[in-house]
């Protein structure tokens, strides 16, 4: 059978969704995986949109042409660490990608690559179904290709649910990174580092998705079925507790940083609260969203959508501007692709 799997993965919703099927296929096979994302040649063109971009804001130019690209895989990685799937990741730089997938799967050793075509209707769409044909014709090896389309509302809500918990994964997973590096290896100071880690625990799931999954998902379930609510009563204390370990992560880093308390005690702290969140996250994925998908309504499903889409993470929102997301990128960025877990 299969032991490792080639999974490319690109910008847009859909991926998601690939990601976790794929790893949820890989878990069951006992298989690793390679995350694979094809960069366009931006620097081709001089003319070019992303030429123009890197000349008058090379700060967005760094962020969207670079560092973008390590988010996606980051995020894939932190969906694999969570049920276990040993896991590594590749980036090129590609104006062919359907060549760089069977190049970059050779070169992993890979046995099957999995990836999804993703249908006609949209312009991305078209152009990654062309690639996935291509790829099955000229691969050489087995490609297992998940048709998805225009996913369902259900399919968005959850996966927004869920790229949002990876977000999150990966902000901790490199937290722990960072407190087992070397200054002198860090393009930032640690505190300033730290101290934006915090601002996006704060900022993000502590003010916006507890609430909204409380207000949305957990009010909607506890109307349909009163199955699960000792699971969501304990979720919602979690949600408190949450909010508690981030502020006391707050005073430990001062503290850190005025000399009082040494790194091993911020390590401690960030390891018991990411333990909290990593179990957090387990318990809503593993049980409250499949009965949500089991009593749920379509209408319910659209109230939940809507509100989960209007999500602005920090990292991307008109208010936070560049100086975050280049502090958001860093951070995604100080973990080489495919470091063991830290989860554990």
């Amino acid at each position: 059978m299969y032991r490792h799997i080639l999974v490319p993965i690109d910008g847009t919703d859909l991926s998601t969704e690939t990601v976790s099927n794929a790893v949820e296929f890989a878990c069951t096979l006992g298989a690793r995986i390679t995350f694979f994302h094809a960069q366009p040649d931006h620097t081709a063109a001089l003319s070019s949109d992303s030429e123009i971009i890197r000349l008058t804001s090379p700060d967005e130019f760094v962020y969207a042409y670079e560092g973008r690209a390590r988010e996606l895989l980051a995020k894939a990685e932190s969906a694999a660490r969570a049920l276990g799937v040993p896991c590594d990741s590749v980036m090129a730089v590609s104006d062919t990608p359907y060549a760089a997938i069977i190049s970059a799967a050779r070169d992993a050793g890979c046995d099957l690559i999995y990836m999804a075509s993703h249908g006609r209707r949209s312009t991305i769409g078209m152009m990654l179904g062309s690639q996935t044909l291509k790829v099955l014709v000229n691969a050489g090896m087995p490609v297992l290709v998940a048709a998805t389309s225009n996913p369902p509302l259900t399919s968005q809500a959850i996966g927004i649910i869920r790229d949002e918990h990876r977000s999150l994964a990966a902000v901790l997973h490199a937290w722990l990174y960072l407190l087992g590096s070397d200054q002198e290896s860090l393009d930032l100071p640690r505190d300033r580092l730290m101290r934006g880690m915090l601002h996006y625990l704060k900022t993000f799931p502590v003010a916006q998705h507890h609430p909204k999954e409380e207000e949305y998902l957990f009010r909607k379930l506890r109307e349909r079925t009163s199955r699960c609510n000792a699971e969501l009563d304990e979720l919602e204390r979690q949600h408190e507790r949450d909010r508690q370990m981030v502020d006391e992560l707050a005073v430990t880093v001062e503290q850190h940083l005025a000399g009082a308390v040494d790194v091993a005690t911020v390590k401690d702290a960030v390891s018991r609260y990411a333990l909290l969140i990593w179990e957090h996250m387990g318990r809503e994925e593993g049980v409250i969203l499949p009965a949500a998908q089991r009593y749920l309504t379509p209408a319910d499903w659209a109230e939940i959508n809507a509100a989960f889409a209007g999500n602005c993470d920090p990292r991307f929102g008109a208010d936070s501007g560049t100086e975050f997301r280049k502090l958001f990128s860093r951070i995604v960025n100080l973990v080489p692709a495919g470091t063991p877990s830290l989860e554990q």
